[in-house]
């Protein structure tokens, strides 16, 4: 899963994860889904933008079963704190109520905005909600539940497959550490 040499970008110190071990783990999350809600009927799969776009994509082409996609797009601020408030920027177009819902993120960091997620869109009334996320850094304290992870990664800014620093990066095939001294100027 790990390489320590990337010769993509001068600002990368390791690739984490490779666009191999991607594509199998994503197959893999997405047959345990077809398998979860084969008697759902349909599946309402709302991804959280922008970070999840990429995500969402490959993991919607690779559902079998009956699926619509929507999207959130949320933002966090508060800059005197650790964890800021979360507010919803973009919020889905339909109801909820009554459906069965995946919220589809890319990584979870402490776990404060997917609980806020899953706390506001459990107030809608789903017949049931749970959550996907690519990536989760191991931490202690995680506060959101997450029912599918692609992989657990070091406490370290990565970037590729949807993750981004200043906007840069989020379209690498893979997910890489980015060098402290880029994220530190």
């Amino acid at each position: 899963m790990k390489s320590t040499m990337t010769n993509a970008n001068p600002d990368l110190a390791r690739i984490l994860v490779t666009r191999e071990a991607i594509q199998t783990r994503v197959g893999e999350i997405a047959r345990q889904i077809d398998h979860d809600y084969r008697d759902a009927g349909r599946l309402l799969v709302v991804g959280i933008l922008r970070g999840a776009f990429i995500f969402t994509a490959d993991l919607t082409r690779q559902l079998a079963i009956p699926h619509i996609v929507d999207f959130m797009a949320l933002t966090t601020y508060g800059k005197r704190t650790t964890v800021g408030e979360v507010r919803v920027v973009m919020d889905l177009r339909e109801p909820i109520e009554n459906e069965h819902v995946l919220l589809v993120e890319d990584i979870v960091d402490g776990g404060h905005t997917l609980s806020y997620l899953q706390r506001l869109l459990a107030d809608r009334n789903p017949a049931s909600l749970r959550t996907c996320v690519m990536v989760r850094k191991v931490r202690e304290n995680a506060l959101a539940r997450i029912d599918y992870l692609g992989f657990e990664i070091p406490d370290a800014w990565v970037v590729g497959y949807g993750l981004d620093y200043a906007d840069r990066y989020r379209t690498l095939p893979f997910i890489a550490e980015l060098k402290p001294e880029v994220y530190r100027k």
